[in-house]
């Protein structure tokens, strides 16, 4: 992978390898895959999907964690559902998680990422224990196979992550930096953050929003260039800060719209990506 490569967000669906031609046709040379269902992760399945990516010679930078259950309705459901916060489903998130590892390892990705949920701001909350410990647990098995462990941005204020990745204290734990889902969770600047926590990221989604306008709400979710996130500013200070991986594009709609979309986005940053490395 060259420095900064663009990247797609991409789940496998039914047909894996139209999924990846259809990236290919974009002439986009990586993808962070979504979380398969299980009866993609092991048996002819798994053998078609590692067909796939090695017949079209795409990179799997990451492949992220989904659980059952999961919505992301408005912040209290969020709360309620998402990532291993949640004490009444951690143990058997714990677990999918270690399949995901695994199926990782068997496409040859050394990494999985995963929206963990919201972190407590106070670390004197009695949960917040629980979810570092949770944290530990999945990078001590991620070490085991040779990957790291990735948390997606965006429920938690820059200081909270710096803090919970000081805490964990496991040197494979890093970011997938996500500057929109600070704005849709209203959160904080997405820039002063990517400052904050710089040395840890290691993946990146380019997305952008606008914040909250209500109570409870999450923000609006806009085709990249057009919300708040200054993508160019973005860009430039991963550079700063050190980040040379793939600039996934993420683009949370569907049908022809999101591929127009995406399109633009891949122009957008190609134009940002010559200027940036150019002047460094």
């Amino acid at each position: 992978m060259k420095p900064m490569d663009i990247g797609v967000m991409m789940g496998v669906g039914e047909n894996p390898l139209e999924r990846l031609q259809r990236v290919k046709a974009m002439e986009v040379p990586t993808v962070q895959m979504g979380a398969p269902g299980e009866d993609f992760m092991t048996g002819q399945p798994l053998a078609d999907l590692k067909a796939a990516i090695k017949q079209t010679g795409i990179e799997v930078t990451t492949v992220f964690c989904g659980f059952p259950g999961e919505h992301y309705a408005d912040i209290p459901t969020v709360r309620r559902t998402v990532g291993l916060v949640p004490p009444a489903t951690r143990a058997d998130r714990l677990e999918r998680t270690q399949r995901i590892s695994d199926f990782a390892r068997s496409l040859g990705v050394d990494s999985i990422s995963m929206h963990i949920g919201f972190v407590p701001e106070d670390p004197a909350n009695p949960g917040y224990a629980e979810v570092v410990k949770a944290a530990q647990q999945v990078c001590d098995y991620c070490a085991k196979q040779g990957q790291s462990f990735r948390l997606e941005t965006g429920q938690e204020t820059g200081e909270c992550l710096k803090r919970f990745i000081e805490n964990v204290a496991r040197p494979n734990l890093g970011v997938n930096f996500d500057p929109a889902n600070m704005i849709l969770y209203g959160s904080g600047e997405p820039i002063a953050a990517l400052e904050l926590v710089g040395k840890h990221v290691q993946g990146v989604h380019c997305k952008d929003g606008k914040w909250p306008t209500e109570k409870d709400q999450l923000g609006h979710e806009v085709p990249l260039g057009q919300g708040e996130v200054g993508i160019e500013r973005f860009v430039q200070t991963l550079w700063k800060v050190g980040y040379r991986g793939a600039l996934t594009i993420e683009r949370e709609i569907s049908g022809e719209q999101q591929l127009q979309d995406i399109m633009a986005a891949k122009k957008l940053l190609e134009g940002i990506r010559a200027k940036v490395m150019g002047a460094g």
